[in-house]
């Protein structure tokens, strides 16, 4: 169990990585869960509680789509996690990163403040956004709480910037009870082979599969530095957070730890007994990049008696032993 209320919750990018660990989690407390994604996703592909949910497929941009939403799920909180998640794809079409990040949480949130002027609805608003919006920060400041400096670097940290300011705008001058996210780096069974951990493990299967002809695993920057956290622990927070969290605060959700990308390449290698050298590649750098996002949580736990449960190294345990992941 994750939190101490349950009711009626709509989550919106329920299809994705995120969206169906936090259903599972949801359903486990009871919710009753009203999932929005742009497709309803095989049967096949998910849980018993994915199963269950109540799907709304359609474009997140959409008003039509998300009053659809709003109208069948009538919730009681609403988990905002719809948007481009990867930092290179949405540098690669800012237009529609800003569609979808921003003008979408807008909507929703318009919609919202709608319903509660007329008396209708007055559901919690979660609103998840990224560490990335903290950008380029020295290492003495390291971990990061919620008074630091905001210095987005990207298209993706500038637009979960905007959707933040629309977010905490809502509750200030129309009273929507809006709870905003930094959430640092997590990951887990089910992420994308594009993001670091699953993609390092699934490189170092390939590595210990060609025995003798191994060659280097690959990576970018070896010195970026990252906080990762257990999705699992992730969602805990979320729920948490609509349980007890301020309506009108920010919170980081992390750990407190950094790992540099070499060394976590070294860690996974020496998991699947291989010894062979990490080498940078520079198709794998990211061109626009922060050098360490690391975070304080204390806030979240001195707000919601949230702690993470999972260690990283039970969460290397969960990736290696998971089927490979989607591209």
């Amino acid at each position: 169990m994750t939190g101490s209320v349950s009711g009626r919750a709509l989550v919106t990018g329920a299809s994705g990585f995120v969206g169906r660990w936090l259903i599972d989690a949801l359903a486990a407390d009871g919710w009753d869960v009203t999932a929005a994604a742009p497709h309803q996703p095989d049967a096949a592909s998910l849980s018993d509680a994915g199963r269950a949910a109540r799907w709304i497929a359609g474009d997140v941009r959409d008003l039509a789509h998300l009053t659809e939403a709003l109208d069948v799920a009538r919730p009681d909180a609403i988990f905002h996690l719809a948007g481009v998640t990867f930092v290179p794809a949405a540098s690669k079409d800012p237009g529609a990163t800003a569609e979808v990040n921003v003008v979408a949480a807008a909507r929703l949130l318009g919609l919202v403040r709608e319903r509660r002027a007329a008396g209708t609805l007055d559901p919690t608003v979660l609103v998840v956004g990224s560490a990335e919006q903290y950008g380029r920060h020295d290492d003495a400041e390291l971990p990061l709480t919620e008074d630091a400096e905001l210095r987005p670097h990207t298209v993706y940290a500038a637009t979960k910037v905007a959707q933040e300011t629309m977010a905490l705008e809502a509750w200030r001058s129309a009273g929507v009870r809006v709870i905003a996210t930094r959430s640092f780096n997590h990951s887990g069974p089910g992420q994308a082979s594009r993001f670091l951990l699953p993609g390092l493990v699934g490189r170092a299967r390939k590595l210990a599969a060609a025995g003798a002809s191994a060659g280097p695993l690959l990576v970018g920057n070896q010195d970026t530095s990252r906080d990762f956290l257990h999705v699992s622990d992730v969602v805990a927070a979320y729920i948490a957070l609509i349980a007890r969290g301020r309506p009108g605060d920010v919170y980081n959700v992390a750990s407190g730890v950094g790992h540099s990308v070499g060394a976590l390449a070294r860690v996974v290698l020496a998991r699947f007994g291989l010894d062979v050298p990490v080498e940078s590649d520079p198709a794998l750098v990211r061109p626009v990049d922060v050098p360490a996002l690391v975070g304080s949580s204390a806030k979240l736990q001195a707000h919601t008696g949230w702690a993470p449960r999972r260690s990283f190294d039970a969460l290397l345990d969960d990736l290696i032993a998971a089927p490979p992941p989607p591209a």
